[in-house]
């Protein structure tokens, strides 16, 4: 038996109201993890910098010559970096370096330069100084290098 307009159900105004908190919960719940994906769309690059950042404290070069090359096993085939080799990495990162010994370093955000681009540029804070660090890392490999953008604060 089918049923008319005319046999419609019986307005259930109860119904609609949970109805309507639902949409609305539902509405808030995609707001939030909306915004939350965005502020968070750069945190594994993020990440990689402040690990890099951490070994630089830690005096553990070496482990942060791993994470700039985006290989833990460098040691086992040091050739392979002959642009970037590991005694020039030491001048520019070591106690010697422009940025001296790392004492204290905070991760201020990132973003990807405009126009695009293959990798994402994140900032950093270093040793309170008032001209912060920018690392490029790119998205393919999650290799370090300096950034080409510069950076204001």
């Amino acid at each position: 038996m089918s049923t008319t307009l005319f046999e419609a159900p019986q307005y259930d105004p109860a119904r609609a109201r949970r109805r309507q908190r639902l949409l609305i919960t539902i509405a808030l719940a995609v707001a939030i993890l909306g915004a939350l994906a965005w502020r968070y769309r750069h945190w594994q690059q993020e990440r990689i910098v402040g690990n890099f950042f951490h070994a630089l404290q830690q005096h553990d070069w070496e482990r942060a010559y791993g994470i700039w090359m985006a290989d833990p096993e460098w040691k086992q085939h040091p050739e392979r970096y002959p642009k970037y080799s590991y005694n020039e990495f030491y001048q520019d990162w070591g106690p010697g370096g422009e940025w001296g010994l790392i004492n204290s370093y905070h991760v201020d955000g990132s973003e990807v330069p405009r126009g695009g681009g293959s990798g994402v540029v994140v900032v950093v804070t270093v040793n309170n100084r008032a001209e912060p660090a920018a690392l490029w890392v790119e998205k393919a490999n999650n290799t370090l290098t300096f950034s080409p953008y510069p950076v204001t604060h």
